[in-house]
């Protein structure tokens, strides 16, 4: 099976594909807004933006790992995520506290996903 990696950026890929399943990077929206409910949207329209662009969808994701700068942030996050998740099709999920690499990021996504 081939390894087929998209977008690099000489330090990593923002997408790699490997035996039908893709993996994004971590995803970020801190220019979408100051607040967790914004940056949250805006992340997962670039996951679904990503994973359309790469032949799958919001329906074939199997697990994503949540990055939050703080977990006082996890109420007002899930309350965007489960307006996106779909009833029956919610993937595996891991939600940590984590250090970001700005300090206006308030959440970070990387997703693992099956092709259509």
């Amino acid at each position: 099976m081939e390894i087929k990696r998209f977008e690099g950026t000489g330090r990593m890929s923002r997408v790699v594909e490997y035996n039908e399943t893709i993996y994004l990077c971590g995803q970020t929206a801190k220019l979408d807004g100051d607040t967790i409910e914004l940056q949250t949207a805006g992340t997962l329209k670039k996951v679904d933006d990503l994973l359309k662009k790469y032949g799958s969808d919001k329906e074939h994701v199997l697990s994503v790992t949540i990055y939050l700068k703080d977990m006082s942030l996890f109420q007002g996050m899930n309350s965007v995520w489960d307006a996106w998740v779909i009833d029956g099709l919610e993937p595996a999920r891991a939600t940590v506290e984590a250090g970001m690499a700005s300090k206006e990021i308030l959440v970070e996504m990387s997703v693992i996903a099956a092709k259509k």
